[in-house]
């Protein structure tokens, strides 16, 4: 399903950021409280929140100004990494903060979730005559349907929902294009098929499918469903003299404004309290080499195929829904892993936070099998809210002056960029061995993925180097992301080729890759 929201400020845009921007204002500000409780006055200052972020008595959004609040109320709780209230009871906004603000966890599963009383009750996979049917003498959507679901009433037609088996023939036929077919845009864009319809008709998350992906997110209209975030916990952890250090996903130039001024990024998050910035296209150049060496031993002695390892949407459900074919997805470290033990080596008892596009690194930093390093993630939006806290202008900063990140090369930088990866492997294979054939296959989205899975699988891909990318366009389009995906695209590859570098061996980090291997698991 194509994205076609994104890059689109609309009300609903303007009510997230609004959210991320006051919770994260009142966690600064409690950060640098002295008054008699710390605990008191965050209280206040939540139950505060919905009328600052929506004030008046006049409704804009919704039916009541209540329900506005409602819903607000449920989305601050969320990006305090708290879960949904309990309705059946009283229940302040900030109850359950002190655990879920521990440094030690990361959040109360689940990560997706649905704001149920907002959700509008979309008709999901419902076909429905429209006011353009013109009651023709032909009649050929009555003729072909296989149950005899279609009659005509007042000369328009009419379908019997109880007869109707979906198959769409009605649809297909129809000379003027009369008959709709009703899907549920979270449904239509959750590749895993994860979302149905409760017993009230609103969505509903099977969370045993679920791989966090949050394309459902983005395509809700009525922003019903939204993630977690750790906001709270990374200026808590800044405010109490953490050292934090960010770092940071190849999809962020542009993100904030300009055209990957790294300088100006350096110092946006000095500003917001961080000691320092990292860019992810250095364990992406560690990734891409590992891959490599990986598909050059086992590919196709060893492995039929491989597929990369990136894309934790993609892998999880590639490994989940063919479990026989689990060892051909790559058991590389993931840039955000690589990169984040390169900084642990340096910096042993900093704060790591991950600042990326992408809602399922939330669970792969969670993961058991692979010690991540990453105590913290944040999404582009939810870093934007910090920003907006502290008043920062990222395009009025001053450039540090130093240089950009020399050591990522062009092909890690563009890893965020659907084929990316694939390009990078290959390249880095080439290097290695110039007439090694690499052929390979990319898909965007889930149901793409699945797709070119299921065909490796029947063997219409030997040998080949398969990526996968769980969001359509890749990194760029992320749950996470600001920008329209097409000029954050363009944005990045112009970036890219800013690298003194090509290819990934080319990086200064790579004698490094066999330690940070190390230890792999917990």
């Amino acid at each position: 399903m194509p994205d076609t929201m994104r890059g689109v400020y609309t009300n609903l845009t303007e009510i997230r950021r609004k959210v991320f921007r006051e919770v994260a204002r009142v966690c600064y500000e409690a950060g640098e409280y002295d008054g008699p409780s710390v605990h008191d006055f965050i209280d206040e200052c939540f139950e505060e929140l919905p009328y600052t972020i929506l004030p008046g008595d006049v409704a804009t959004y919704r039916e009541s100004v209540f329900l506005e609040r409602a819903v607000i109320t449920e989305r601050i709780r969320l990006a305090m990494g708290l879960s949904l209230q309990d309705l059946d009871r009283p229940t302040r906004i900030s109850e359950g903060l002190r655990s879920a603000t521990a440094a030690e966890r990361y959040y109360i599963p689940p990560l997706i979730n649905i704001i149920k009383f907002a959700c509008n009750a979309c008709k999901d996979n419902v076909y429905e005559v429209t006011d353009t049917c013109q009651g023709c003498l032909a009649h050929p959507c009555r003729e072909i349907c296989p149950k005899g679901a279609i009659s005509f009433v007042n000369k328009r037609a009419h379908i019997d929902q109880e007869k109707c088996i979906k198959c769409g023939l009605c649809a297909k036929t129809c000379p003027y294009h009369a008959i709709h077919h009703h899907v549920r845009p979270c449904a239509e864009a959750c590749g895993m098929h994860a979302i149905s319809s409760d017993e009230n008709g609103r969505a509903d998350i099977d969370y045993e499918k679920c791989v966090s992906c949050g394309q459902c997110l983005v395509n809700c209209p009525f922003g019903a469903i939204a993630d977690k975030s750790q906001l709270g916990q990374v200026i808590r952890s800044i405010t109490q003299g953490d050292e934090a250090i960010a770092i940071v996903a190849p999809a962020f130039v542009g993100q904030f404004g300009g055209k990957g001024n790294v300088g100006k990024l350096r110092e946006a998050f000095k500003r917001l309290g961080f000691s320092g910035v990292e860019e992810v296209a250095i364990g992406a150049d560690l990734c891409t080499v590992q891959e490599a060496q990986d598909f050059m031993d086992e590919v196709p002695g060893k492995l039929p195929f491989m597929g990369t390892s990136c894309c934790p949407a993609w892998s999880v459900m590639a490994k989940k829904e063919f479990p026989d074919y689990a060892n051909c997805i790559s058991m590389a470290l993931t840039p955000m892993v690589l990169t984040a033990r390169m900084v642990r080596t340096q910096h042993p008892n900093a704060k790591i936070v991950f600042v990326g596009p992408c809602s399922a690194k939330k669970l792969e930093a969670m993961r058991s099998s692979v010690r991540s390093e990453v105590d913290f993630v944040l999404t582009f939006e939810e870093m934007a809210g910090m920003m907006d806290a502290k008043d920062i202008e990222y395009l009025s900063l001053a450039d540090d002056n130093k240089s950009d990140f020399a050591v990522a090369s062009a092909d890690g930088r563009a890893f965020a960029i659907a084929g990316g990866v694939a390009t990078a492997v290959v390249n880095a294979i080439h290097a290695k061995d110039p007439d090694r054939a690499v052929p390979t296959e990319n898909a965007e989205g889930l149901e793409e993925c699945r797709k070119m899975m299921k065909d490796a699988v029947k063997g219409k891909y030997p040998g080949y180097l398969l990526e996968g990318m769980a969001c359509p366009g890749g990194c760029v389009a992320g749950a996470g992301t600001l920008q329209a995906i097409n000029k954050s695209r363009a944005q990045v590859r112009a970036y890219a080729k800013r690298s003194p570098h090509k290819v990934a061996v080319e990086n200064e980090y790579s004698p490094l890759l066999h330690d940070l291997e190390r230890e792999h698991a917990d």
